[in-house]
């Protein structure tokens, strides 16, 4: 059998990153991705913002580890040519009752480590951007944008010069938790044909899938696995000049950010995403969701030609609450929580995770670090 030091299942931008950072500590590293390209699910099917961790519960996860993620994201482009441009954003109040939200989303970025909040008038926000309609609004000037696709690139290529190797139309059909760490069984997704390596670590970064690989794992107890549902954004965009030089948020919405308006780095308009529950992974653009779109952004511009909206694309979000309930942090399970040396699960990596996707991988690293030669951690 094969041995390499360290198995990662997934290579979206965060399994990419978590390559990158291991590789770069000299660990080798072999990524597997069971589609025929990296990136191919929420990684490239989201609205490529930086976003500044305005909205996250102050101490958790998704709220550290997206302000230490931004900068490090921002150098990292900066460094090594990902296009990418801090564009800034406004967020915006559309009635009286919403001013006090923005109160909220103020006081929670400010716990959460963002300083660098403006509150806007109606009469200042009309001179940044003179077609949106608003009570109030608040400005994040260290929000951006990024090509994706180009980050992945980059990190990809880091890895591999580093020693990673990536092996695409790989899927991992079986994990066992052995003595010496794990034994991975991969499907060849052309041929079908199995072939099983042995790894001291395993990392599990497959996205959308990461609940149904974490129950395939032979010696992890089913405590430790939890219910992945999936959450639909639909995306529109509108051709022509954009309208705007910022991006543009409603106030958030329960289980998202609203039908928000961004910017691709070419300047095109996007709208989205809307949240649309579904019970399978589906990436048909749900049509009957333009009536909605059109009514939600005319509550900020109300000057949308009508009509003008054309369905784009759409991405899925990995949730671990449903409709209604309160929203959940990133669950980085390591060797601490469920006893197993070597080992890193991945549940519930959405928005903010391109943005928080080099500090995830520090992280990891960090926890495959601690519990390795920790003798209270021995895999049976």
């Amino acid at each position: 059998m094969d041995r390499v030091d360290c198995i990662i299942a997934g290579a979206g931008v965060v399994g990419l990153a978590i390559a990158r950072s291991l590789a770069r500590r000299g660990i080798e590293v072999v990524i597997l991705e069971r589609e025929a390209a990296f990136g191919t699910g929420t990684s490239s099917r989201n609205s490529e913002v930086i976003h500044a961790g305005l909205y996250y519960e102050p101490g958790s996860l998704k709220a550290r580890l997206c302000v230490e993620g931004r900068g490090m994201l921002y150098a990292y482009a900066a460094e090594n040519g990902v296009p990418h441009r801090r564009c800034g954003k406004l967020i915006v109040a559309t009635s009286a009752d919403q001013n006090t939200a923005l109160d909220a989303i103020l006081a929670r970025a400010s716990a959460a480590g963002v300083h660098d909040l403006c509150r806007l008038t109606a009469a200042e926000v009309q001179a940044l951007e003179p077609e949106l309609a608003c009570t109030a609004a608040l400005l994040s000037p260290s929000t951006g944008i990024i090509d994706s696709h180009a980050l992945m690139l980059s990190m990809l290529g880091d890895a591999e010069a580093h020693g990673a190797i990536l092996s695409l139309g790989s899927a991992v059909v079986g994990v066992e938790v052995t003595p010496a760490g794990f034994a991975v069984t991969t499907g060849d997704i052309a041929s079908g044909e199995r072939f099983t390596m042995a790894s001291r670590f395993f990392v599990n970064a497959a996205g959308l899938h990461a609940s149904e690989l974490a129950g395939a794992i032979r010696g992890l107890s089913p405590d430790h696995v939890p219910r992945t549902l999936f959450a639909r954004g639909n995306y529109y965009s509108l051709p022509g000049r954009p309208a705007f030089s910022h991006l543009v948020y409603p106030v958030p919405e329960p289980g998202g950010l609203g039908v928000h308006l961004t910017l691709d780095l070419a300047g095109g308009m996007r709208f989205g995403p809307d949240v649309d529950w579904i019970d399978s992974i589906d990436y048909r653009v749900n049509a009957a969701r333009r009536d909605h779109f059109q009514t939600e952004i005319r509550k900020y511009w109300p000057g949308l030609p009508e009509d003008a909206l054309a369905p784009t694309y759409c991405g899925i979000r990995p949730k671990l609450a449903g409709a209604g309930q309160p929203g959940v942090d990133f669950r980085i399970d390591g060797p601490e929580l469920h006893g197993i040396a070597g080992l890193v699960n991945l549940f519930g990596i959405e928005s903010p995770g391109l943005t928080s996707s080099l500090a995830i991988a520090e992280a990891v690293a960090d926890r495959l670090a601690a519990g390795v030669d920790d003798p209270a951690l021995q895999n049976r």
